[in-house]
């Protein structure tokens, strides 16, 4: 018990609107879709196509999925849960959507 407590007290969690969300005991939901993504992943050249789908870096993805580092915000959560049942059902959205020339420049993808 005092183990506990002094963990506790050392390693306070921060409080207010900064606080960064991290994957964990309190990502419970987060925790149950990312294995599934991960599993739909599998397919050489999916994440890529995931990624730029979604418009963020492939690391940023790597960041979500693999490293446990981030979780992503709302918006992108939605997205992720779309693609996901468009893949489910069989048809591939990151492949009927073309890049953003912004940010994916032609002869560059």
């Amino acid at each position: 018990m005092a183990a506990r407590a002094t963990y506790d007290a050392t390693f306070r969690r921060k409080r207010g609107p900064r606080r960064k969300v991290r994957p964990g005991l309190d990502t419970p939901l987060w925790n149950a879709l990312a294995p599934e993504l991960r599993r739909a992943l599998l397919p050489y050249g999916a994440k890529a196509r995931l990624a730029r789908h979604l418009g963020i870096p492939r690391q940023r993805l790597q960041d979500y999925l693999k490293a446990g580092a981030r979780v992503p915000d709302g918006e992108i959560t939605l997205r992720l849960l779309h693609w996901l049942g468009e893949m489910r059902a069989g048809r591939d959205p990151s492949g009927i959507v073309p890049p953003d020339p912004d940010i994916f420049p032609p002869g560059k993808v």
